[in-house]
């Protein structure tokens, strides 16, 4: 397929090379340019806007950081819509509100062009080595023409409903790690505190209930206390956001997320946002 790619950051970056591998021709367009080089390099074709990105191609992958992001890209000056023919497809793999979603979507089915939110979950890793897990929303047919980018990107591809569908199931995701960010945190810093052995502490932990993608991949910052990217803990905090407005429509408390988002506040207004999310373990281990 001709693909375009707009959103050149740590999930985005890797997607145009899996799809440049897969052997699609991709073009690609980033608001900091200079992003854009290393995959022109590997043979992408770039484009100054989003639009003459999108003019070039029968689908578009966005990966941007937030829902006034995706809107200005898809629907504002210059976008996706201004470039894309009809018969056209995007596929979007930020995490945005569903709302909103659903309203682009809408938009974009006025001049012909499906949709499909794809956010994914794996993080950084998962985005480097194409086996991320995919929430899907959007009509069946469009699902099925973006499988061979999202067969590219990801490992797991699960189609959950109506356009919105997906976003809420990167809600529901980014809800469930909040809580294991915090408690495996907390529990490196008992056992810490404790003085046992934390690499052999880990390994006992995986074998059993409290095994978890966080534990294995992130207890190794927790224990050196250092927080590379990762995935950002503003980023994390913005999709709390999300998932807390959502949980507020549907009338469910959401106690345990409200309070990591709390924390995570806190660690941003001491200069920690930036750092992976798995920082939340700052607070237990008291370090600053």
């Amino acid at each position: 397929m001709r693909v375009a790619v707009i959103g050149l950051g740590t999930m985005g970056a890797p997607m145009a090379r899996h799809l440049l591998a897969a052997g699609h021709e991709v073009t690609v367009h980033n608001r900091t340019r200079e992003r854009e080089e290393p995959l022109a390099e590997a043979g992408a074709a770039r484009a100054e806007t989003p639009a003459a990105a999108a003019a070039t191609a029968e689908a578009v992958l966005t990966c941007v950081s937030d829902t006034p992001d995706l809107e200005q890209i898809i629907l504002g000056p210059d976008g996706v819509a201004d470039g894309l023919a009809s018969g056209g497809l995007v596929v979007d793999c930020s995490t945005v509100s569903p709302a909103a979603t659903a309203e682009i979507a809408a938009k974009l089915r006025e001049r012909g062009i499906g949709m499909v939110d794809a956010p994914v979950s794996g993080g950084s890793e998962g985005a480097e080595k194409g086996t991320l897990t995919i929430f899907c929303g959007g009509e069946e047919r469009d699902v099925e023409r973006a499988g061979p980018i999202l067969d590219a990107i990801g490992s797991k591809i699960t189609h959950l409903g109506p356009s919105g569908a997906g976003q809420v199931a990167k809600a529901v995701n980014q809800v469930m790690i909040a809580g294991t960010y915090a408690t495996v945190g907390e529990g490196i810093a008992l056992a810490q505190a404790a003085g046992l052995p934390l690499e052999k502490l880990v390994e006992a932990l995986s074998g059993g209930a409290a095994a978890s993608w966080v534990l294995q991949n992130r207890s190794a910052n927790m224990i050196e206390n250092t927080y590379p990217l990762g995935f950002k803990v503003a980023l994390h905090r913005k999709d709390l956001g999300i998932a807390l407005d959502e949980a507020a429509r549907a009338g469910v408390p959401m106690d345990v997320a409200a309070l990591v988002a709390t924390q995570e506040d806190g660690l941003m207004d001491s200069g920690f946002g930036d750092e992976d999310v798995s920082a939340v373990a700052r607070i237990p281990k008291r370090t600053d």
